[in-house]
């Protein structure tokens, strides 16, 4: 891929504090998608909270902006820097979901920024429970029975029409983060109240658990053709 000459400043945004779920690996990666942009001489802008890691050590990036990774402080960033990109899926689910939102609030196209790597639309449809599963009946994958809820009733009604067990996905977490599995209107009241408090958007996907069913993969066609060919050798060695 040829090296893009239309763009000079590039902004890598951290993941900040390490957590369960969104680890030590996007400090890595991110720290080498500095050191890689330098390289190929680009401007690099960083944001990152947490000073705990080598990414904000000074010599990593051409700016380090060691700021709290909120909409608010981003956007001023982004203003006062204006880069020509910024690169999030390095800062894990910190880094897409500020994406995401420097793009809803049209932070983005004020300052004339482009997504670098995985596109805004792709972030939600991976992101989005909703949009993830009409993505998958497009393409004609079976689901499993859901419902997007946004209120603990509403996640009680959708549990009664699913039926029992079912497990509970915030929208917009990463490492099941808020979710969980419940067995009776007790357990999921409970499960839907942190669900909902920890997605950014307060979505839960309720969905019918198959925790417990087994997976059987079919590979007899894979095995038949390796049969046909080992025994095809096997003749051919013989003559």
């Amino acid at each position: 891929m040829p090296k893009r000459t239309d763009i000079k400043k590039v902004m890598v945004i951290g993941s900040g504090p390490i957590v369960i779920g969104q680890a030590a690996e996007f400090d890595y990666a991110g720290t080498q998608a500095c050191l890689a942009l330098r390289e190929e001489g680009y401007q690099v802008i960083l944001v990152n909270s947490n000073p705990a890691t080598i990414m904000t050590d000074t010599n990593i990036a051409d700016k380090v902006y060691m700021e709290p990774l909120t909409l608010e402080y981003v956007a001023k960033i982004i203003r006062y820097e204006r880069p020509d990109a910024i690169v999030p899926g390095l800062g894990g689910q910190t880094g897409l979901n500020l994406a995401v939102q420097l793009a809803k609030k049209g932070i983005l196209e004020e300052c004339g920024v482009e997504i670098l790597g995985t596109s805004f639309t792709s972030i939600e449809e991976a992101e989005d429970r909703e949009l993830f599963k009409e993505l998958c009946l497009r393409i004609g994958e079976p689901v499993i029975p859901s419902r997007i809820t946004n209120s603990i009733e509403e996640g009680v009604e959708a549990a009664n029409e699913i039926g029992y067990p079912v497990v509970l996905r915030p929208a917009f977490t990463l490492g099941g983060t808020g979710g969980g599995f419940a067995d009776n209107e007790e357990e999921l009241r409970d499960t839907m109240r942190n669900a909902l408090a920890l997605s950014p958007i307060h979505q839960v996907l309720v969905e019918k658990s198959i925790k417990g069913y087994k997976e059987i993969e079919s590979r007899l066609c894979a095995i038949r053709t390796t049969q046909l060919s080992l025994s095809a050798q096997w003749r051919m060695s013989t003559l």
